[in-house]
């Protein structure tokens, strides 16, 4: 996935010029058959895979568009999302032993607080829980995890920044987590658009009762993950399912939906719209369903250095 991210100001200067040229062409029969109306199939293929992505990214409110220059000679388009923070509450859901194999997984009363960049591909998942469902743990104890994923490397936290500087917190090393963890980061809406570009002529687009649907597969240690966006009416990314083949990849079979869509920002609007409500669920179980407080889009300052520790562990 790193490579989708590094790529993202190319393919998106690529795509601009595609966009520019979805308005200004018009499609006409060709004359010729065979090779001709193969070339005429791709073009149009190549043009609806413009139009939705633009107006999927417009929706979003994630693109800037330039108005200096005509033509081939308009500057590219600019991808303005790189990092962001949310901040919502809600309930999160999680097996465990204590319960019957079938029976629905416990309920979390959640505070999360999640930290992303797509350069390079990072996501912080803070979350604060309290089981909503007392007697089944005998009390109500609030549990505290970090969780953090960097390109192939994933840990956990006891406090943010922990393992960085010596006797400063632990960072523990769960690297069987890195898939699952990278997984969220690309299934956001921003992620969607950014990896359907980055997929190229591999992304399609197609029509389902009405509504738009984009497929394409992810890349880098991803590959084999398949992802399904559906639209809405306002062009922007509603469901999102994600499938594989590849059984190492683990359990990647997800569907998360995305509603209430605005400008989240407290102390700074950004013309960045981003979903308030978010229902997730995992293998056909609920994961979590959070409403979203606050977003700060405005490209704060984040980092995600990766622990010695860490790295060593993965080494091994």
């Amino acid at each position: 996935m790193p490579t989708q991210a590094k790529n993202m100001l190319m393919v998106a200067a690529v795509a601009a010029i595609a966009f520019h040229s979805a308005g200004a062409q018009s499609r006409k029969p060709t004359a010729n058959a065979g090779a001709g109306d193969k070339a005429s199939l791709a073009s149009e293929d190549i043009l609806d895979r413009a139009k939705t992505l633009r107006a999927a990214a417009d929706a979003l409110g994630m693109v800037r568009w330039s108005d200096i220059g005509a033509g081939a000679s308009r500057l590219p388009a600019v991808d303005v999302v790189n990092t962001m923070e949310l901040w919502g509450s809600g309930t999160t859901y999680g097996s465990g032993q204590a319960y019957k194999p079938g029976a629905p997984w416990p309920a979390f009363k959640t505070e999360i607080h999640v930290a992303l960049a797509y350069n390079p591909a990072a996501m912080r998942v803070e979350t604060t829980c309290t089981n909503s469902d007392a007697s089944a743990q005998g009390r109500a104890v609030p549990l505290h995890i970090i969780q953090v994923v960097r390109d192939k490397y994933a840990w956990d936290e006891s406090a943010i920044g922990a393992g960085l500087v010596p006797g400063k917190g632990t960072a523990t090393p769960v690297m069987a987590a890195d898939n699952n963890r990278l997984l969220r980061l690309w299934i956001l809406p921003y992620g969607v658009v950014k990896a359907a570009l980055a997929a190229g002529d591999k992304t399609k687009t197609s029509t389902e009762n009405g509504t738009t649907v984009i497929t394409f597969p992810l890349s880098g240690q991803l590959a084999g993950v398949t992802v399904k966006a559906t639209l809405d009416a306002k062009n922007q990314v509603a469901k999102v399912e994600t499938r594989t083949d590849n059984p190492a990849l683990g359990e990647m079979f997800t569907e998360t939906e995305y509603s209430d869509y605005a400008d989240h920002g407290e102390e700074i609007l950004t013309e960045i719209k981003s979903p308030g409500h978010i229902v997730q669920k995992r293998g056909g179980h609920p994961v979590l369903d959070i409403q979203v407080k606050k977003v700060d889009a405005n490209n704060p300052y984040l980092v995600f250095p990766v622990p010695e520790n860490v790295k060593n562990a993965a080494v091994h």
